[in-house]
């Protein structure tokens, strides 16, 4: 049998591994937490991550300076740190969000329960499209941009959500911390800025601004359509908000300002401010000239904010929402951010609120989106109902009185002063008033203004389908057209045609009780008969087909109203005799056919005073 022997080298080879293995285990960085200490602030930030963080977690434990200990800090490109670290991404039921290094900037926002027009994952930030950083002075003159430098990346995940501190390190006891803190749901992003030794670092007497600059990604199929409900709001001197112009470059400087909103139509950026600021500089800009397909961008936004330093350091809490314009989340945050939706100015913007919003709201539980908005339709038609009987009165008395009206204008063709005023006597012995058939639609103006406000800030009705409109939020096509038209688009919408038809028959049937273009001071009631379709054909082509559907339903319902009234409700030959009743008793005027009557009689001195000289 052959003899073992043993081979000097593999001993030596074992133990120089064991050695190395001993060594690994007791240098091995604690996985679990990492404490930075600032000898000066006594400021301490713990942080737990998994493996992947373990080298970057100690290279900030031992600190990573910026610059020699013999250079003034910020001096040169030199001093920026030359170590590169990883993306981080963190995440919620609601957002996924990524981080660079490179300014500790978000370099990306993703909404997880929403698509975009071609039905792709919805960005609010991608491709560099948004910068915040801080701008300050060095001690030695030097304007420093935080965007330039790279930050450190530290994770820290509890119950509560997940925090991540972007570190940028000047030296052992100098940094700068950019903390998101990311909740468990949520589009609300709690941010602050924290410095620690910078009294030796930043010129106080300069002021430290914090900017935001973000261009706006397209999100609809209308780029037109989008831009004019993309702007910029803002929040001021407690509860006022103001905006920039949606349709052309603004910029403007407040005081007292609580926060800043973004809009992107459906969607919103806002930034709130724990602490109002004075002296913010807003500035919108439009980034394109035409309706095109490949147009990537709608807007670009841009504040600088002043920051105040805390006995020389930094210390501003902020809070970043990202997510959808829709009043129902937004009225569960803090500030009244939902103000950043345009309601409707005066009490438009309080039908909506108070009215059409929990009505949609309610309706929508049971029914489809555009079920919805038809029962919502047909609430509003009813409840205007008195509105309409009142209106097709007025219209049925005037009609009685076309044969007589039509007398006196043959009578008095010569005289214009006098035909007024035996037409004025005729409406006061008859008991009629022609004001009568336009007051009550007057009543109507309100509510008819408030749906065209909410149709286009309904986040509800974003990508819900009904019959052959995919979108109710946005057109419904039918056909694409190789050109485009101007002012009607590259396309034909169904519902507006529908609409404008409606409108047509409705028109038709009101001015037919009128009095015809003859009378004077009326106007031609023909033509606007024909105008008026067209005007919507070509207006409601690229709006939200959800009006155009509302617009339809209500002129059918309006049309069947007024038939059912004609038929059932009123009696024309009950009305000529209930004139006939009137002419006979004493006329009796009121304060305002008084007036009028006045200024009749006065012009009419005035007309043989003239004739007399």
């Amino acid at each position: 049998m052959e003899e073992n022997k043993i081979d000097p080298y593999q001993i030596l080879g074992f133990v120089l591994l064991m050695t190395a293995f001993v060594w690994y285990i007791y240098t091995i960085p604690e996985p679990e937490k990492r404490i930075i200490e600032n000898s000066k602030e006594n400021l301490e930030i713990s942080v737990q991550s998994d493996d992947s963080n373990l080298d970057s977690e100690n290279k900030i434990s031992k600190g990573l300076n910026l610059n020699d200990e013999n250079s003034k800090p910020f001096v040169s490109s030199e001093n920026k740190s030359k170590i590169k670290f990883d993306d981080v991404v963190i995440e919620n039921d609601d957002l996924i969000l990524k981080f660079n290094s490179k300014g500790g900037l978000l370099t990306e926002a993703l909404l997880k329960n929403f698509t975009d027009f071609k039905g792709d994952p919805l960005y609010m930030i991608k491709d560099g499209n948004q910068n915040i950083n801080l701008n300050f002075y060095s001690l030695n003159g030097q304007l420093i941009n935080t965007s330039n430098y790279d930050f450190q990346p530290v994770v820290d995940k509890n119950y509560d959500g997940t925090k991540l501190s972007m570190i940028l390190s000047i030296s052992e006891n100098q940094f700068l911390n950019f903390e998101y803190t990311l909740p468990k749901n949520g589009f609300m992003i709690n941010f602050s800025i924290k410095s620690s030794g910078f009294r030796n670092v930043i010129d106080n007497q300069r002021a430290i601004q914090l900017n935001w600059d973000l261009k706006a990604l397209r999100q609809a199929k209308s780029v037109e359509y989008e831009n004019r409900y993309s702007q910029l709001y803002y929040q001021y001197e407690g509860d006022e908000t103001n905006y920039l112009s949606s349709y052309s470059d603004s910029d403007k400087t407040e005081n007292s300002v609580s926060w800043i909103s973004y809009g992107q139509h459906f969607f919103n950026s806002i930034l709130v401010l724990n602490n109002p600021t004075d002296e913010v500089v807003f500035e919108s800009k439009k980034l394109f000239e035409d309706e095109g397909k490949d147009v990537l961008y709608t807007k670009n936004y841009i504040s600088s904010i002043p920051l105040v330093l805390d006995k020389s350091e930094l210390n501003s809490e902020m809070n970043l929402y990202i997510g959808p314009n829709d009043y129902d989340v937004l009225k569960n945050y803090d500030n009244n951010i939902y103000e950043s939706i345009y309601f409707g100015w005066g009490i438009f913007g309080w039908i909506n609120r108070f009215i059409y919003f929990p009505l949609f709201g309610f309706l929508s539980k049971y029914f489809s989106a555009g079920l919805a908005v038809i029962f919502m339709t047909i609430i509003t038609r009813l409840a205007m109902s008195p509105v309409t009987y009142k209106t097709y009165v007025s219209q049925a008395r005037m009609k009685v009185l076309r044969p007589e009206i039509a007398e006196l204008n043959e009578k008095y063709k010569n005289d214009a002063v006098k035909k007024q005023q035996e037409t004025m006597k005729l409406y006061n012995k008859a008991g009629a008033n022609p004001l009568l058939g336009c007051v009550p639609a007057l009543f109507q103006l309100p509510v008819f203004y408030a749906l065209f406000c909410f149709f286009p800030i309904a986040f509800p009705l974003r990508g819900k389908s009904f019959l052959w409109a995919d979108d109710l939020s946005s057109y419904d096509v039918i056909a694409e057209l190789p050109f485009r038209i101007p002012w009607y688009g590259d396309h034909v919408s169904l519902l507006p045609i529908l609409a404008s038809i409606a409108i047509f028959f409705y028109t038709r049937m009101s001015s037919g009780a009128q009095m015809q273009s003859s009378q004077p001071g009326m106007p031609n009631m023909k033509f606007i008969m024909y105008l008026m379709p067209v005007m919507m054909l070509f207006f409601f082509n690229n709006y939200a087909s959800a009006f155009s559907l509302y617009y339809f339903v209500s002129n059918i319902i309006t049309i069947l109203l007024m038939l059912t009234i004609k038929h059932f409700i009123i009696n024309e030959e009950k009305i000529l005799l209930q004139i006939q009743e009137n002419k006979k008793k004493p006329s009796t005027q009121n304060r305002f056919q008084r007036k009028m009557q006045e200024m009749m009689d006065k012009a009419e001195e005035q007309r043989k005073l003239q004739n007399k000289r």
